[in-house]
Parts: structure tokens; C-alpha cells; sequence
């Protein structure tokens, strides 16, 4: 969903002007209201569960790289597309020859480290009443006990190691 928000949010890539202002007006409020805020509407909504967490994550991720994507697509060379351009190349080509290699790296390692911030979130969110580990822990602990609140700190922070080891891999392929 970020992508192509941020192609339709990037100056450069925008079909219109209005497109380009409706479409970074979307980013903006997607950013500006918390994950937190995002998940306590969609438990009023939804009822308790991991979905109100999944869907607060989601909509604040789509503003927050949404904005650094287009950022980062605005700051692109723009010869290579002006060739494309020039020779008759569609839009969608010059996306996909021109401007995604140039971008794709920094797409990948925000993508990434935004990812890194959602499981840390999802932690939190589940301590409001979004579900998922953070629940786990929260009902672990206020149960007293304290081996399963352990053992999900365990998982957490394994998860977290796991999802450190696999960035670095796909970091190094980009």
C-alpha cells in the first residue's frame, strides 16, 4: 500500500497536482495519528483480538513509509527517466526501469526497519487491548505468573534476534 501512495505522493511521478495533494493529505493523517489510536478505534470497532492491532500497525506503517518512500523518490536522478520518457517509454516503465532500482534498496531497508518498530509496537498494543504477544504478556502478569510471563519475553526478544538475522541477509542482497 505504501509504494504506490508514495508514487502517487512523489512530485515527480504524480499525474496531477490534486492527485498529488489528496494522495499526501492520506499519508499525512495515516501518519500523524498513533498505531495506539488507530488500534483503540478498531477494538471499539472490532471487539479484543489481534486484528485491531494488525489493522493500527498497518494504517500508521502505510503514512510512515508512505512519506519516506515518496521523499525518497523525489530525491531520485531524473535523467534516467527523462530518457525513458524521451524514447516513448510509458509511466509504468519508467517506474519499473528507471526509478524502482534507483529506489529499492532504501525501500527495503526502511520497509525493514519499520518492521523492526512493529513487533516492538505490537507488544504495546496488545498491553491496550489489541491482542497478540503483548496481551500474552499483560494477562501473564497480572495472573502471576511469572515463568509465562518469562517464557514471552524469551519469545519476544528471540523474535527480535530472528527478524535482526534476516534483515541483515536481505540488506546484503540490496
Amino acid at each position: 500500500m505504501s509504494l504506490p501512495l508514495a508514487l502517487l505522493a512523489a512530485r515527480n511521478l504524480s499525474p496531477h497536482p490534486a492527485v498529488y495533494a489528496a494522495v499526501r493529505v492520506v499519508v499525512m493523517v495515516c501518519r500523524a495519528v498513533p498505531d495506539f489510536v488507530f488500534a483503540l478505534m478498531f477494538v471499539a470497532a472490532l471487539g479484543l483480538g489481534p486484528l485491531p492491532g494488525v489493522l493500527g500497525l498497518a494504517i500508521h506503517s502505510v503514512g510512515m513509509l508512505g512519506k519516506v518512500y515518496a521523499e525518497r523518490i523525489e530525491e531520485i536522478d531524473p535523467g534516467p527517466s527523462e530518457a525513458l520518457s524521451a524514447v516513448g517509454a510509458s509511466q509504468l516503465q519508467v517506474v519499473r526501469l528507471a526509478v524502482l532500482p534507483e529506489v529499492i534498496p532504501s525501500l527495503v531497508a526502511n520497509t525493514l526497519y519499520r518492521f523492526d518498530i512493529n513487533i516492538r509496537s505490537s507488544i504495546i498494543l496488545g498491553i491496550v487491548g489489541a491482542g497478540g504477544i503483548g496481551y500474552e504478556l499483560v494477562t501473564a502478569l497480572q495472573s502471576l505468573a511469572y515463568q509465562r510471563a518469562a517464557a514471552v519475553m524469551v519469545i519476544v526478544l528471540a523474535l527480535v534476534v530472528v527478524v535482526e538475522a534476516v534483515s541483515n541477509q536481505i540488506r546484503k542482497r540490496y
